[in-house]
């Protein structure tokens, strides 16, 4: 099994439905530091300072958060194709057949839903940015998205026959999933829920980590898990629940692997007592930070 997706070679972004954008775009812009790339009819498409059209797009909908898909960009316009009979065959249903996209960004894209309700939109041909670099204390791009799942082990399956990733690690907890060189894009928490579990923005280095919780904690959110560097990934990390109980997390220097990574098992990733991280230097996560991992549903 190779560690790089035939069908998928990144993750994108994540959509979500927010009670109040006017809120979330102030919070985003001067709090988390992205950028606007767009805006459209009620909702509005986030970048960070990477080649990404956007990485966060956030729509206007009455009631609590919830998030409306995460997109994949493809490896190739096949892969669309692959991706929407793989789908249907894995038990799950394609939402929206392969079309243009007429929001910001663009391109051609198949929308699929897993069986548990999890939404993926794959894109193939959307925009980039030119300008692609790195500035302290501002997010690059995705890092992982994590989806908390009442049967990890079929939906790492769904996965793996949909959309080509690879198992890096299994902890007691947690199946980290790949596409690409990144350890995970994607990891599935083991939990009673289908809900999102947290999305993590990477930075460019771990002081731009360590300066996001000082900024996060002088606006009124506080550190909710971290600092720390966790085992699967070696990432710092520090995490927050942002507004409307979405989870949100700063990472930098995720580990880059290849096909000579050999996944571990929930026996390799032990800590001793007391510890739930590589540095053991930071309080377990806390109570509020596992009710909002569990708050954010996906549209039905």
């Amino acid at each position: 099994m190779t560690h790089a997706s035939s069908r998928v070679s990144a993750l994108r972004s994540v959509a979500l439905n927010v009670p109040d954008l006017a809120a979330a775009e102030h919070f985003y812009k001067t709090v988390w530091h992205l950028q606007v790339a767009a805006r459209g009819e009620g909702a509005i498409y986030f970048r960070g300072t990477g080649a990404d059209h956007h990485l966060l797009a956030l729509h206007q909908a009455d009631g609590p958060a919830t998030i409306r898909c995460v997109t994949l960009r493809a490896r190739n316009r096949a892969a669309l194709d692959d991706v929407a009979q793989a789908a249907v065959a894995a038990g799950g249903k394609v939402r929206q057949p392969i079309a243009q996209v007429l929001e910001p960004g663009g391109g051609t894209a198949v929308t699929v839903v897993d069986p548990d309700g999890r939404v993926f939109q794959l894109v193939h041909g959307d925009a980039l940015h030119a300008d692609a670099h790195e500035v302290d204390d501002k997010p690059i791009r995705l890092a992982h998205a994590v989806l908390n799942s009442h049967d990890v082990e079929s939906t790492r399956r769904f996965m793996e026959s949909v959309f080509d990733f690879s198992l890096s690690d299994r902890t007691r907890i947690m199946a980290f999933m790949r596409c690409n060189s990144d350890h995970h894009s994607i990891a599935l928490g083991d939990t009673d829920n289908d809900a999102l579990n947290h999305i993590a923005f990477l930075m460019p280095d771990v002081d731009s980590v360590m300066r996001g919780g000082g900024r996060m904690r002088d606006a009124g959110y506080g550190i909710e898990w971290g600092p720390g560097r966790h085992g699967p990934g070696d990432n710092a990390f520090n995490y927050f629940v942002g507004p409307f109980d979405v989870v949100i997390e700063y990472t930098a220097e995720v580990e880059q692997i290849d096909d000579s990574y050999q996944a571990g098992q929930p026996t390799d990733w032990t800590w001793p007592p007391g510890r739930v991280d590589q540095w053991g230097i930071s309080a377990p996560p806390s109570p509020r930070l596992k009710d909002a991992q569990k708050a954010i549903v996906f549209v039905s």
